[in-house]
This record gives structure tokens, C-alpha cells and sequence, in this order.
């Protein structure tokens, strides 16, 4: 059993982690396309930054958290940071200047998910059971967080650039809160630090195994279509007359809550590759309520489709973290979280950027609208490819399984 006051410190680390990241990053497209006049192309480069930041987490995680520092300290300086950058960057006027600060921002923040993870991981005795528990209220942060744009009426009144100083007061409180969480020193070590050391390379090896293999290049490519979601759907939503749309995009965090509490249930019932084929599909399907949706007696289809984000982030996300956890050698756990999320945060949603912003702009009608419907079309093909690339390819181990069913103690 995870002790009552860890579990309330831990929850705590995950409410502000989602809140920070959800407070300004949902309504960025239309903060870009309305106070900075960006195009398509740039809202995708904007939201490279993430991608970015993911890249680089890997070394910053494997350097430092596996190897010389504390966790939750590397955790607080990192937030303290970002807070900083958050706040320079909606005081800017010129997209360039915004795009300088905002990539500082996420080089910073994105190390912090694998860190919260890790954190949370090294106090728990069953992972599968215990994480979602704590990781809900993540997502209930970020739900907060939608709510609170919504009931202050920024997208409506012009004042989206609110969501900085939000977000970077977030960041601080977490940075400082850092210091106050549960010690978490690096695994013991063998002996000196190497260069492989250094950079994390020892997570790598887990791709030898065919298995591990398939799920990495799996999270990559249907994180191209997630791009799609996560750099236009709030401009989607304003787009076609949705009101309060960040406030009705939270229905999918709420959604979140709900499956991430039946998470344990459903790994032990379906098992991992199941569980995580559901999530890919699930992409497919909420793309295609956008498709055909719209702010008239089809809105049902929208909220359907925003409703089916807690399946695709809870049943892949999630899952993979707790796969990747099970399935990694303790010493490199960190790391191994830090490579996942490059995976995801970085390549996937890299290429989904460069790809995305394009195609958008490609389909914008003459009156300053776009062609949603051509737009969700090709991220909800993509995603079906993906689930069949991993249904055909993936053979679930039976370490792993034994795992997941392992009962707590």
C-alpha cells in the first residue's frame, strides 16, 4: 500500500505538473491566430517547441536524475526556470520573439514529466495499481485549468496572453513545492559515470527486444496524427462556434479521470497490447466525429470526439508508461521514461508539426475559415495505419503480463 501522505504529496506534484501545462498550451493556436496573427505553419512551429523539449529530455533526465541528482530537486530547478520563460513569453508582441521564449519554456518543463513519473514510480510497490490513483489528479489540473479560461471568459474577451502569467505562476509554486517532495536519489550505480552513462545510452537497449521495438516506433507514428489535436483543436472549436471551447475541450480530461481509474482493471482484464491498441484506434474514431461535426445539432459528434481523448491518451499514454516502468531494469527507469517521451513528445509530434501546420493552411477557405472536415479525414487514415502496423507487429511478453497481474503487496 502507498502510505496516505506520499499519496496526497504525489497527487499534489501531478495536479500542478497538468495544471502549468494546460493552462497555456490548449488555447495557444488561438492566442497565435488572434493576438500574434500567426498562420497555420507558425502554430505548428510553436508547437514544435514541446517536441523540442522532448527531444532533449532524455539527456537531461539520463544525465542528471539517473545518475548525479535528486529527482525532485532537478524537478524544482527546472519548473522555477520555466516559470520565468512562461512569463517573458506572452508579453511578446512579434511571433519571433514569442517562439525564443516559448521553446526555452518547454526545453525546460518537458524533462519534468519523465521526472514527476519517476518520482512517483520509485514510491509505489505496484505501479499498475497505484499510479493511475495519483495521476488523475494531473488530470484534473489541467481540467482546472480549462475551466478557470473559460469561466474568466479570456478566449471570448481577447485576453488568451493571461494564460502565461497563469501557467507561470503554476510553474513557480511547483518549483518551489519540488523541494518539499519525497527524496528521490539516483539508483545506485556500479561504478564511475561513462559516456553511456552520460547520455542515457543504456535506455536504448531496451529497443534490442522486439517487442519494446514495435511499441517505440508505434508511439512515434501515431503521435504525427496527435499532433492534429493538440495544435488545432481549440482553434477548431472557436472556429466553428463552439462557446467557452476550452472549457468544453476539459470534457476530455474529465473523460481522463474516468479511465485512468479503470486503468488497473483493464490491463489485468485485457492485457497490454489490447489495452493499447484500443487507445490508437480511439484516435481514429475521435477524428472522425470532428470530420462530420459541427456547432449545430451535430455538436454531439464534437463532444463525443473530445470525450474519447481519456481512451487515447489513458489506454496508450498511460499504459505505455506503465509498461515501459515494468519493463525497464531499475537503473535506468528514468531514463527509459525520458526515451518514451521523446518518442512521443519529441520525434512523433515533431514530424505531426511539420506536417499538420501545412495541411492546414492548405485547405483555408476564402474567407479566412478552414475545410475541418478534409483536415480530420487524413490524421483519423493515419492513425488507422498505425493501429494496424502494431496490431500486426507487436507480441506482448509474458514478463510484462505477469507483471501487470502481480498482485500488490
Amino acid at each position: 500500500m502507498l502510505d496516505p501522505l506520499t499519496r496526497v504529496r504525489l497527487s499534489a506534484m501531478m495536479f500542478l505538473e497538468f495544471f502549468v501545462w494546460g493552462a497555456w498550451f490548449v488555447t495557444l493556436g488561438t492566442y497565435l491566430a488572434a493576438d500574434l496573427g500567426a498562420s497555420g505553419s507558425q502554430i505548428a512551429l510553436a508547437f514544435l517547441t514541446q517536441s523540442l523539449g522532448a527531444i532533449l529530455a532524455p539527456f537531461i533526465v539520463g544525465l542528471i536524475a539517473d545518475r548525479f541528482f535528486a529527482a525532485q530537486r532537478i524537478l524544482g530547478v527546472l519548473h522555477l526556470f520555466s516559470a520565468v520563460m512562461l512569463f517573458l513569453a506572452g508579453r511578446q508582441d512579434d511571433f519571433g520573439a514569442f517562439f525564443a521564449f516559448a521553446l526555452l519554456a518547454m526545453i525546460s518543463f518537458m524533462p519534468t514529466l519523465a521526472l514527476a513519473n519517476s518520482i512517483s514510480f520509485r514510491r509505489m510497490h505496484s505501479p499498475e495499481k497505484q499510479f493511475p490513483a495519483v495521476r488523475v489528479f494531473g488530470t484534473i489540473g489541467w481540467i482546472i485549468a480549462g475551466l478557470l479560461i473559460g469561466w474568466l471568459g479570456w478566449e471570448t474577451g481577447g485576453a488568451l496572453a493571461n494564460t502565461f502569467v497563469m501557467a507561470a505562476i503554476g510553474s513557480a509554486l511547483l518549483g518551489v513545492y519540488a523541494f518539499t517532495l519525497p527524496h528521490t536519489p539516483p539508483s545506485p550505480s556500479d561504478g564511475p559515470a561513462t559516456v553511456r552513462d552520460v547520455l542515457g545510452l543504456d535506455a536504448l537497449a531496451l529497443l534490442k527486444s522486439r517487442s519494446y521495438l514495435v511499441f517505440f516506433i508505434a508511439s512515434v507514428l501515431i503521435c504525427i496524427p496527435l499532433a492534429f489535436y493538440y495544435n488545432f483543436t481549440n482553434l477548431y472549436l472557436n472556429e466553428i462556434g463552439v462557446s467557452g471551447a476550452a472549457a468544453v475541450q476539459s470534457l476530455g480530461q474529465v473523460s481522463e479521470v474516468l479511465f485512468l481509474l479503470i486503468m488497473p482493471f483493464m490491463l489485468k482484464k485485457l492485457g497490454v497490447k489490447r489495452t493499447l491498441l484500443i487507445g490508437m484506434l480511439a484516435w481514429a474514431v475521435r477524428y472522425v466525429c470532428f470530420a462530420f461535426g459541427d456547432a449545430g445539432s451535430l455538436i454531439w459528434l464534437v463532444v463525443l470526439g473530445l470525450v474519447l481523448h481519456g481512451v487515447c491518451y489513458d489506454f496508450f499514454f498511460v499504459a505505455g508508461q506503465i509498461y515501459t516502468d515494468r519493463f525497464a531494469p531499475a537503473k535506468v527507469r528514468s531514463a527509459a521514461q525520458g526515451l518514451i517521451s521523446l518518442a512521443t513528445y519529441g520525434v512523433g509530434l515533431l514530424i505531426g508539426s511539420l506536417i499538420s501546420g501545412p495541411i492546414v493552411d492548405a485547405f483555408l477557405a476564402a474567407d479566412g475559415t478552414h475545410r475541418w472536415q478534409i483536415i480530420w479525414l487524413i490524421p483519423a487514415g493515419l492513425a488507422v495505419v498505425v493501429t494496424l502496423f502494431f496490431a500486426a507487429l507487436f507480441r506482448e511478453q509474458k514478463e510484462v503480463e505477469a507483471a501487470v497481474e502481480e498482485p500488490a503487496p
